[in-house]
């Protein structure tokens, strides 16, 4: 069995070393970039099956290097920085990281949140292979939407919109239970998986990417229930 690839950008040699000592113990295989450019031109080289990203980096930083590598590629990321303030996390989530470490951090619980990442991320391929196999279609169609869960695909609008997985099947269990109420921590569980360690910020930036890319039409919204949740409403 191959060993999943890690890709660690840290300009801090030491920090850098030291995960990685972490990470091959438990049998993964590391990379390690000291800077922006560094990062990408490896992600292209190494293609990692995740990548640990530093904020604070010489030159290009992590925010830059996470937008650059989403331009082509919904490999997880895994931020990692000194700055704990909600404001960072919520860019770092926004602009597509998948989770969000504060340093100093406890390597233990790194290297949990790097399996439960690429556990969730392969049952995910496995159930997507398990629904073409069947051939049968997962839709769900309303009026200028259409969520194709087995391809992968929404159109809104008569046009093709590009959506990360976790988007898209965020918006798929929303609106194949239509007027249904759901807690972001229902929410973090069905889609993110129960063993999921960020917080429930995290359904709500989703919701926030989904709502600029899906407005909302004549008949049907995301609705939020406030202090409570979500639904897809249908008039």
């Amino acid at each position: 069995m191959d060993k999943k690839r890690i890709l660690i950008v840290d300009d801090d040699e030491n920090i850098a070393e030291l995960i990685s000592l972490y990470l091959v113990k438990e049998c993964f295989d590391t990379e390690i970039a000291g800077d922006g450019e560094q990062a990408v031109q490896k992600f292209k080289e190494y293609q990692p099956h995740m990548i640990l990203l530093d904020i604070m980096l010489p030159g290009m930083d992590g925010y830059d290097v996470c937008r650059e590598i989403r331009k082509v590629s919904n490999v997880p990321i895994i931020m990692l920085s000194a700055k704990g303030e909600v404001f960072d996390k919520v860019l770092g989530l926004k602009i597509g990281a998948d989770d969000y470490m504060v340093k100093p951090f406890d390597s233990n619980e790194l290297v949990a949140r790097v399996q439960a990442i690429l556990r969730r991320m392969e049952q995910s391929d496995s159930s997507r292979n398990q629904a073409q196999r069947e051939e049968t279609g997962e839709i769900v169609r309303f009026e200028g939407l259409t969520v194709n869960l087995t391809g992968y695909s929404v159109i809104y609008l008569g046009k093709s919109v590009e959506m990360p997985p976790k988007e898209l099947e965020l918006l798929f269990f929303l609106a194949n239970r239509p007027n249904q109420v759901f807690t972001r921590e229902q929410l973090l569980d069905k889609i993110w998986g129960y063993d999921y360690m960020g917080d429930t910020r995290t359904v709500d930036v989703h919701v926030k990417r989904i709502r600029e890319k899906i407005k909302d039409y004549a008949n049907w919204a995301i609705t939020t229930v406030w202090g409570i949740g979500y639904k897809f409403e249908v008039k």
